[in-house]
């Protein structure tokens, strides 16, 4: 079967499971008609084509253009002939969580897709831990089942390919990824950031949430990182507009000339984890927040704006593999660069209503923010290898998950959360590693267009043409590599957020 033609179903494919997706999680619909979808386009990933991609894996030259196409789309095919074989599982998720409503002592309900909002603007520890608790409870009925089955069914499944021995095997044969190294990477990066950690933690829940000595919780997490006293600096009103001037005088276009849409607004049954949804690449990427308020708001817009210009400047030439597959590290990192001119004080200083006086204590809690959710992110990566590995029971993963969670963050999770807490096919590594592709990324600019590279009007030509056009052919170390010279790892991340913490 001719390359192209199977890139031209799969692309085809790809577009209309994305356009459900936008619709169900942006709130437009209620639910996920998914299997319909896989039904229409069972010939673009079916057995005939996964033999013709399987053999030119088998037979291409390692660290060939060949061989990389081959890896991507055998990975994506194997995802689809997985996804369509759950599909009506997560259609139970998609809808349970479009309607699900948490009951309350008082008689009362709240949305589910609302609660973590809910949570992290209750500034009662009792009633923020009550609601969380009531979550937890509902969550261990209905949803977590539904997550245990599915990422069962998906190790099985990984595992019955016979790619390598081990779904972790099998992961890094097809992402190209070492686990171990990055596993390795972050034992350090907790080890050596412990003292740090200890330090800072107690005083800012002290200083935040009045508490001292009593064991905070995944709900004081949230409600810590809410930071409400810095929400006059971060007006609702004036988000997208500053944003798009930002990157309009970086030289860019703040809606990639018309293809990136955005949607910002509250609407019930909207998600309340932000996404961006590239229905067709180039030409229609969304980009969905639900307001939470505050600088959490400002930062997720730029998150997901980093995602959206990605997609939307990806050059259209590029095979179908290079613009929808690859390293997803790539364009979290992008994202994460985005979202670090939060960290940035003459970022801040222009663009929102922060001044020189808060502007110190906003840096301390910007720092302590990063290192919570480097360290998270660690432990969850360490979980999930667990999970995957399938040297622990079933059974026992939700104490390991809470006692590893424990460790790495000191907030005590919920035991219900072990399966939800998870995204699949190990995006806790995608994560980490376009946190230090970040980190080198920023320093490259720097060292090109100076320090306020983020409003010079030739860096962000560059971005497009060296970054965002390039699609995801490159690995996230690839890339590091070609646009620094340097090796992904922690290390500018340590610096970082001692700078911040200072």
């Amino acid at each position: 079967m001719p390359l192209d033609f199977i890139r031209t179903r799969a692309e085809a494919f790809l577009e209309d499971v994305s356009r459900e997706y936008h619709a169900a999680h942006a709130g437009l619909k209620q639910g996920a008609d998914l299997q319909p979808i896989y039904a229409r386009h069972a010939a673009a990933y079916g057995d005939e084509v996964m033999a013709d991609i399987r053999s030119m894996y088998d037979r291409a030259k390692v660290g060939s253009d060949e061989h990389r196409s081959a890896r991507l789309l055998l990975d994506w095919l194997i995802g689809s002939q997985i996804g369509r074989t759950l599909a009506p599982v997560e259609e139970r998720e998609i809808g349970w969580e479009a309607v699900a409503m948490i009951p309350l002592a008082d008689g009362s309900g709240e949305p589910y897709q609302r609660a973590a909002i809910t949570i992290s603007n209750t500034s009662d520890a009792g009633e923020r831990r009550a609601l969380d608790d009531a979550r937890a409870k509902l969550v261990a009925a209905e949803l977590a089942p539904l997550k245990q089955e599915r990422l069962q069914r998906e190790r099985d499944l990984v595992e019955d390919t016979g790619i390598a021995p081990g779904y972790i095997a099998t992961f890094e044969a097809l992402s190209a990824v070492s686990l171990g190294g990055l596993r390795d990477q972050c034992a350090a990066f907790l080890r050596d950031t412990q003292a740090m950690w200890d330090d800072v933690r107690p005083r800012l829940l002290k200083e935040r949430l009045q508490m001292v000595g009593a064991e905070p919780t995944r709900a004081d997490a949230l409600a810590l990182f809410r930071a409400r006293e810095f929400d006059g600096a971060f007006p609702a009103g004036e988000m997208e507009r500053e944003v798009r001037r930002h990157v309009t005088e970086m030289g860019a276009s703040a809606d990639a000339g018309g293809r990136v849409r955005y949607d910002t607004g509250e609407r019930e049954g909207k998600r309340a984890r932000a996404f961006c949804s590239p229905v067709r690449i180039p030409e229609e990427v969304h980009l969905v927040i639900r307001p939470h308020g505050g600088q959490n708001d400002w930062q997720t817009l730029l998150h997901e704006l980093g995602h959206a210009l990605h997609f939307g400047n990806a050059e259209r030439t590029l095979p179908f593999e290079y613009r929808w597959l690859g390293d997803n590290s790539v364009t979290e990192g992008y994202a994460m660069l985005f979202d670090h001119r939060l960290k940035c004080p003459g970022w801040l200083l222009r663009y929102t209503g922060l001044d020189k006086v808060d502007l110190p204590a906003f840096m301390r809690s910007a720092g302590f923010e990063e290192l919570h959710f480097l360290r998270r992110y660690c432990g969850k990566l360490m979980y999930e290898l667990e999970l995957y590995g399938g040297s622990v029971s079933w059974g026992a993963l939700p104490e390991l998950y809470v006692d590893t969670l424990w460790q790495a963050t000191g907030f005590r999770y919920q035991l219900a959360d072990a399966f939800v807490d998870v995204d699949p096919g190990f995006y806790s590594a995608r994560y980490l590693r376009a946190w230090q592709l970040q980190a080198l990324l920023d320093e490259t600019l720097t060292e090109r267009f100076n320090d306020d590279w983020w409003r010079n009007p030739n860096a962000g030509p560059w971005i497009v043409g060296e970054l965002f056009g390039r699609g995801q052919r490159e690995l996230a170390d690839e890339q590091a590599m070609r646009v620094s010279g340097k090796v992904l790892g922690f290390a500018p991340l340590v610096r970082s957020i001692e700078r911040m913490l200072t």
